[in-house]
């Protein structure tokens, strides 16, 4: 098990385009893939699933992946949550 804690810097939290942006990236790798806001944890390859958890603006997450290539996942989804959903 890999984790990261990140924290949201985008004014507009993460809405539809950036959590696609978020799931696309994490269905790439074949461990699983979660994230977790104020412990509730959600399914980070379901997009209903990651817009549930209503991430705003200074909201902490933890990132957290489970099994084959669990480490670059964390670190793949916490830079493209840092560069602001910039880093593709």
């Amino acid at each position: 098990m890999t984790e990261r804690e990140v924290r949201i810097t985008s004014n507009a939290g993460v809405h539809a385009r950036p959590a696609m942006m978020l799931v696309k990236e994490a269905m790439k790798y074949p461990c699983e893939v979660f994230v977790i806001k104020d412990d509730i944890e959600a399914n980070g390859k379901s997009i209903m699933s990651v817009l549930g958890l209503a991430i705003t603006p200074g909201s902490r997450l933890l990132i957290k992946a489970v099994g084959d290539r669990e480490r670059e996942a964390v670190e793949r989804l916490v830079r493209l949550i840092e560069s602001d959903f910039k880093d593709l």
